[in-house]
């Protein structure tokens, strides 16, 4: 598993980024894009329907994408996972602080609920009362999921040998792995 400072074995193509509900991966998969020149499709856009429904195409749709030379996008849903890691060439895991997490998905939920920002197939998010206290509500479910990824991403190393796990623990390494002279980089072995 890479950190930060180290330099990609080679230049990323098919992309995953994972990490809890606020930790920010649809950021990264844009810059991605941007510097890498894969195509960033949004997942959730692919998976959720009109009132918050499951899309019967969801599936046909990620096989569709991830077949394709280049892509990125967010690693989520459990009926998507194993495609994406199957056919993936790097995993960017955002591991970042709980507190930091916690913040961001519950300004991001205000934020929306306020603004009544529609999301995905003219969704909007429910009540601030779901978001914060039902079982199902983000703020819960980003909690309760945080050590899904704990044990999940780490056994992939073993799993999937070929593929590049880089772990980012902080917004700066983010920025750096991101942003700076190694960003992509490769150096010869």
């Amino acid at each position: 598993m890479l950190g930060a400072a180290h330099a990609l074995p080679s230049l990323p193509r098919r992309v995953l980024v994972a990490g809890v509900s606020g930790a920010g991966k649809t950021t990264p998969c844009r810059r991605i894009a941007a510097t890498a020149s894969p195509r960033h499709t949004e997942i959730d856009r692919l998976f959720h329907g009109e009132g918050w429904s499951v899309r019967k195409e969801f599936e046909a749709d990620v096989a569709r994408f991830s077949a394709a030379p280049a892509w990125v996008t967010e690693w989520q849903y459990s009926s998507a996972r194993r495609r994406l890691v199957d056919r993936a060439d790097t995993l960017v895991w955002l591991d970042l602080p709980t507190p930091l997490v916690l913040a961001r998905v519950i300004r991001r939920t205000v934020r929306r609920r306020v603004r009544r920002e529609v999301l995905w197939n003219g969704n909007v998010e429910p009540g601030l009362w779901n978001a914060f206290l039902s079982p199902e509500g983000i703020v819960r479910w980003a909690l309760r999921t945080r050590g899904k990824y704990r044990q999940a991403v780490p056994l992939l190393a073993t799993t999937h040998p070929r593929l590049t796990v880089v772990r980012l623990r902080s917004q700066r390494e983010v920025e750096l792995w991101l942003g700076g002279p190694l960003a992509f980089a490769v150096k010869p072995r």
